[in-house]
Order: structure tokens, then C-alpha cells, then sequence
């Protein structure tokens, strides 16, 4: 949107215009903030899952290392 030049502009700016803005400006801004709430705790969610996964795998291939066989022969 241009300025409006103030020596040739007719129309004026009423309280009420302004506010209605500010009102439209917010609601925009609160939307953008739910949606950004939403990706952040479904990418917060996944990585959480991920992790959880990683450390399991871990765990079992060290478990599966430090494990002993033992082998019984009657005779």
C-alpha cells in the first residue's frame, strides 16, 4: 500500500479505523502463533519418538555384546 500524500489526502482516520486495524493485525498474528505451536510439537514429537528409538537399539546391541553363553555338556 503507497502513503497517501498528507497535503492532498481528503479523507481522515478515525479512531475507529485504527482499531479495526490493530483487531485484524492481532488476529493474524494469533493464528500464526497457533500454527507455529502446532509444528513445533509434532516435530517435538517426533524427534522425542526417534530418540527413544535410537537409545533402545543402542541398549540392546550393548546387551547383546556383554552377554554370556554358557554351554552345559553332560558327559
Amino acid at each position: 500500500m503507497m502513503a497517501k500524500d498528507t497535503a492532498t489526502a481528503t479523507e481522515t482516520i478515525s479512531a475507529d479505523d485504527l482499531r479495526q486495524q490493530f483487531r485484524s493485525l492481532a488476529g493474524e498474528a494469533d493464528e500464526t502463533a497457533g500454527d507455529l505451536r502446532n509444528k513445533v510439537l509434532v516435530v517435538g514429537t517426533v524427534t522425542l519418538v526417534l530418540v527413544l528409538i535410537v537409545i533402545f537399539l543402542l541398549g540392546r546391541s550393548r546387551g547383546r555384546k556383554a552377554t554370556t553363553v554358557l554351554e552345559i555338556v553332560r558327559v
